[in-house]
């Protein structure tokens, strides 16, 4: 699956997501010349502090961007009671390579194109191979998402991405073990972040039979109150533009989920309209190991919400009941 994206209230990001689960002999790979990995350091004017950073346990920042959104997106899952991905050489050296392609061509993008400058694999798995990541013949997964933007502050990349319903369940997908980040700046004047993700093995890790991990996560604060729907493409709510932040479940990427209720009200309030995502009922969804809800009005300003989540994990009950509150 493959999603193109803009986010936020002002067009200053792009977003491209990529999941792809192999459970069987996967195609051939392809080669090329690999970049070396690095990573680049902010630059400009002095940042203004980061709120986001006021989160209690919030990882310090290095001031490296792929270093910051990487340990941005391994502090969210920890809190949602995911294991953090290990940071990989390998992993990384494809991510750099690809934020480098995507800069030296001044395009977002999961594919390159061999007569472009900086090729190193046409699609993902390309570059991982490129890279020298063991892929094993089968029973692997691996995924990608790529921020465009002009903000060079890893956490608040990693945050949109987090945002960004189809780019989160890349992010939270329970059995990814490993990733690599890099980034690179175009002569547009747009940082490409790229996070790559995978695992080499899908019996390891992950959640387990009939369990799901959710988010925003139980007692979350500070959450926003609107997701700006139009700014993504595919649109996932397309008769309108300003939404409320969407809610979801994760399960293990081989796992099913089956959804029988999901709900989100304001406390002591009745149940609000919202937009189911499912494996069923969108396409862009391409596995049934997630799902998410998505609020038809935005979210009132410092107010606490309750979601209830019944369904099935694998046939296994599963009967869920949290709440977060919004900034």
């Amino acid at each position: 699956m493959q999603y193109a994206r803009r986010l936020t209230a002002k067009p200053s990001a792009w977003l491209v997501s990529l999941l792809m689960a192999v459970f069987i002999a996967g195609c051939g790979g392809g080669g090329g010349d690999s970049s070396t990995a690095g990573r680049q350091s902010q630059t400009g004017n002095t940042p203004t502090p980061n709120p986001l950073l006021a989160e209690a346990g919030a990882p310090p920042q290095t001031g490296v961007m792929a270093t910051d959104g990487y340990n941005w997106f391994n502090f969210r899952r920890q809190q949602m009671g995911l294991a953090p991905a290990s940071r990989t050489t390998l992993v990384d050296k494809a991510a750099q390579a690809h934020s480098t392609y995507q800069a030296l061509n001044d395009i977002i993008t999961h594919e390159e194109v061999r007569t472009k400058r900086g090729f190193t694999g046409a699609t993902l798995f390309d570059r991982l191979r490129a890279a020298q990541y063991p892929f094993p013949v089968s029973n692997f997964a691996f995924g990608e998402v790529i921020s465009a933007t002009g903000d060079t502050d890893g956490a608040n990349a990693a945050e949109e991405l987090i945002t960004a319903i189809y780019h989160r369940f890349v992010i939270f997908e329970p059995k990814f073990l490993e990733a690599g980040a890099g980034t690179a700046a175009g002569a547009s004047g747009y940082t490409y972040f790229t996070t790559n993700f995978a695992t080499r093995d899908l019996s390891q890790g992950g959640l387990g039979s009939g369990r799901l991990a959710i988010y925003p996560f139980a007692n979350q604060q500070n959450l926003p109150t609107v997701f700006y729907s139009d700014q993504e493409q595919p649109d996932p709510v397309p008769d309108r533009n300003e939404v409320g932040y969407p809610v979801s479940v994760h399960a293990d990427i081989n796992a099913t989920i089956q959804v029988r209720t999901f709900t989100i009200n304001p406390r002591g309030g009745a149940p609000l309209a919202t937009k189911l995502l499912t494996h069923d009922n969108d396409p862009e969804i391409g596995a049934p190991s997630a799902a998410a809800i998505i609020p038809l009005a935005v979210l009132q300003p410092q107010s606490f919400y309750d979601v209830q989540f019944i369904g099935t994990v694998d046939g296994v009950p599963v009967n869920l009941f949290w709440s977060f509150k919004t900034r």
